[in-house]
């Protein structure tokens, strides 16, 4: 199933309505979770957050083409985010991925933790939740932030595939890293 055949077009709701939506929508399986997903923006919540994502995501020099992930083990996995960088296609941002409860209604969702790795992501304290919305095609809220009120702004995005097969595990873990509170607020 593509965004075509959905009843309805996630292009057009607000970020308020992506994130009721996503509340509604059930976790996949780590195992279902395998390849590259072609990625797309949403609706962000507000101008600064559309033209920072712009800036940094889908310029000329450096486009956001897809997420990548691969189970590790039946509860956990590892992935990564390819762009279009000056005309060479680059992976970056390894992460984590778990499944553990949203941040947004404590229900399952599916984890990418950056912080697990080094890179800016993981700096920056990003952690994205995925929810399937149909057969092949998925709901994230990203968020980042040094503080629990900037990681609660959700940050849309749509995942479909898998459009190609995972390339390899890249990065570098972080010594003595741990999924704490700060990455999923209602870890038991």
């Amino acid at each position: 199933m593509t965004t075509q055949s959905l009843s309805i077009d996630v292009r057009l709701l607000s970020t308020g309505e992506l994130l009721d939506l996503f509340q509604t929508l059930r976790a996949p399986a780590i195992a279902e979770m395998h390849g590259e997903y072609a990625a797309r923006l949403l609706r962000q919540p507000g101008l600064r957050a559309e033209l920072s994502a712009h800036v940094l995501l889908s310029n000329p020099i450096a486009s956001w083409l897809c997420k990548a992930f691969r189970p590790v083990d039946a509860e956990s996995g590892r992935g990564y985010n390819t762009f279009r960088l000056a005309g060479r296609v680059v992976q970056r941002f390894p992460m984590h991925t778990r499944l553990a409860p949203s941040r947004f209604d404590g229900e399952p969702a599916y984890h990418l933790i950056y912080g697990a790795y080094r890179s800016l992501c993981g700096d920056i304290h990003m952690v994205d939740e995925v929810r399937r919305l149909a057969p092949g095609v998925y709901l994230g809220m990203g968020t980042w932030g040094f503080t629990e009120r900037q990681r609660q702004v959700a940050l849309p995005f749509l995942l479909e595939g898998p459009a190609g097969a995972y390339r390899g595990d890249l990065g570098e873990p972080r010594v003595g890293f741990e999924v704490g509170r700060r990455e999923i607020p209602r870890l038991a």
